[in-house]
């Protein structure tokens, strides 16, 4: 397995600018029930997590044509997910905007309150350990 690299600097200056991200921050939190609505709904969930040297052409292609694009990113990158095609972006592309990301969204401490741990900290209490 490889390990990622931190995405450069001009990099993240491109993920601020990009169209995907800016509709992410603006539909973030408006659609609780977007995975209803995907287009991925009806599509092999083996289309969105193309091997490593398989192109994800075919995955990010049905995303530019799902109504709940920027909600489907946004939970990625709120959640950090890097594995995978979510909101029409590479894991390679998400990189990038999850640093701008998490330099635009201030954390929301009324959230958190209600909602508990962030959801990748609940999400590894459900995994065992050997």
């Amino acid at each position: 397995m490889t390990r990622a690299r931190m995405p450069r600097p001009n990099e993240v200056a491109a993920a601020r600018r990009d169209p995907r991200l800016l509709r992410a921050l603006r539909d973030r939190r408006q659609d609780e029930a977007w995975r209803t609505r995907g287009t991925c709904q009806s599509v092999d969930p083996e289309t969105f997590f193309p091997a490593p040297n398989e192109p994800a052409d075919a995955a990010v292609a049905l995303c530019r044509s799902c109504d709940v694009q920027g909600s489907c990113l946004a939970w990625a990158l709120e959640v950090g997910d890097c594995h995978g095609v979510w909101g029409g972006t590479t894991p390679r592309e998400r990189r990038a905007m999850l640093v701008a990301w998490r330099s635009e969204v201030d954390p929301d401490p009324e959230a958190a309150d209600e909602a508990g741990p962030p959801v990748r900290d609940r999400l590894l209490t459900l995994v065992p350990l050997s």
